[in-house]
């Protein structure tokens, strides 16, 4: 069976504070419409983010022409999506293990049933 889309996990912390934690989850059940459009344009056909603790895990899934490098590119020329990465930069954190300039960390599959 062919794929038609493709994968991506990401990882990443909260800041390590309830009320932080709760605002972030606050923002997430509204989503700019600006946001959700621009997800979509750049070929993201669902997002899905879990949060255990202050440990996020975001879902993408694609259409198989997807780049994560052109959606950067797009997300730096829109001013929408750069006020809205301003605002959730104030309740994320960095994994131990990011490069200086990473939030959400690629994660590597290792098992797939």
């Amino acid at each position: 069976m062919k794929t038609t889309h493709k994968k991506y996990c990401f990882a990443l912390d909260l800041k390590e504070d309830k009320r932080l934690i709760a605002a972030y989850k606050a923002h997430h059940k509204k989503v700019w419409p600006e946001i959700l459009q621009q997800i979509k344009e750049t070929g993201i056909l669902e997002m899905e983010i879990y949060q255990v603790g202050n440990r996020l895990f975001m879902i993408m899934e694609t259409k198989p022409e997807f780049s994560l490098e052109n959606k950067e590119k797009e997300d730096q020329k829109n001013p929408k999506v750069q006020e809205w990465e301003a605002l959730m930069s104030q309740y994320q954190q960095q994994l131990p293990f990011a490069n200086p300039d990473e939030k959400w960390v690629l994660m590597d599959q290792i098992f797939k049933l």
